[in-house]
């Protein structure tokens, strides 16, 4: 993938922040977007430390952008064409996730989560899938972050579970009518990162505002060692996450199978290892 060019949202951290690393260091151009600038300074430093000569500063653009302001999505993909001249890869990393009761969840907040983890991702891709289609004979690679609970459905997390799965549904079909296109869903387990802090909650507004430092996790830094080989090959759908939870989602492929975990497994018991306490 050396001088292709990958536009990765959510870059500011987390695994957008691990997975733009990794991919400098093999000489991968990107474009870091983002809402905060101070955050993409740092991760754009990072990647040319990382990339040991191989990238210039102009290889590594940061492109600040709220991706829920949708009337501006072309503009931005207009200052990627500009800048490189071509584009490769759009990852959509993008997103937030949610602790909830499904009967406590106010309406709004399903729109909200959806707005953010679903519409935004679809709208930017098909305006990127128009250019592969104007300018590359529809060759491209869509790639999304998504998640396990996007096919193997975890409690206290519905609108996020949902999500998910439309995500991978819109992918999916896209994937069927567009055959010369790549399409990628990355779907990781627990992943040691500050997401619960921005959290979802069952109310408007609210934000669990929880820490992952005490939980047994993998690593942001090698989910996106994994998001990268995942990309690099083009993959049509890969997992990542530590025991038993890769375990539990290749059981989460077959409706049987998942009957029969349900079974033996307690909502208390998915939390923990959901939260990495078991």
């Amino acid at each position: 993938m050396r001088g292709q060019v990958v536009w990765i949202t959510g870059a500011s951290s987390g695994i957008g922040r691990a997975l733009a690393i990794s991919l400098a260091r093999h000489g991968v151009r990107l474009v870091l977007s983002a809402r905060r600038l101070e955050q993409l300074e740092q991760v754009q430093a990072e990647c040319l430390a990382a990339a040991r000569g191989l990238l210039a500063q102009k290889d590594v653009l940061i492109l600040q952008m709220d991706i829920l302001q949708l009337e501006k999505h072309q503009a931005h993909l207009y200052s990627v064409l500009n800048h490189f001249e071509r584009l490769d890869v759009l990852v959509n990393n993008a997103g937030r996730s949610q602790r909830a009761n499904w009967v406590d969840i106010d309406i709004q907040v399903d729109r909200e989560l959806f707005e953010l983890d679903v519409f935004s991702v679809v709208h930017l891709s098909r305006l990127v899938v128009r250019y592969f289609l104007e300018q590359n004979g529809g060759r491209g690679h869509i790639v999304a972050t998504s998640s396990i609970a996007g096919f193997s459905p975890v409690p206290f997390s519905a609108t996020y579970c949902a999500a998910k799965h439309a995500l991978n549904a819109y992918l999916t079909t896209l994937k069927l009518e567009q055959r010369k296109l790549d399409v990628t869903i990355f779907a990781p387990g627990p992943i040691a990162t500050d997401f619960l802090m921005e959290a979802f909650t069952a109310t408007k507004g609210g934000k669990v505002g929880d820490s992952t430092a005490n939980q047994k996790r993998l690593t942001a830094e090698r989910c996106g060692e994994l998001f990268a080989v995942a990309i690099a090959n083009k993959m049509d759908l890969s997992w990542c996450g530590l025991f038993p939870v890769n375990a539990m989602a290749y059981c989460g492929r077959s409706v049987t199978l998942t009957k029969i975990l349900a079974q033996f497994m307690t909502e208390k018991t998915l939390m923990k290892i959901r939260d990495g306490k078991l």
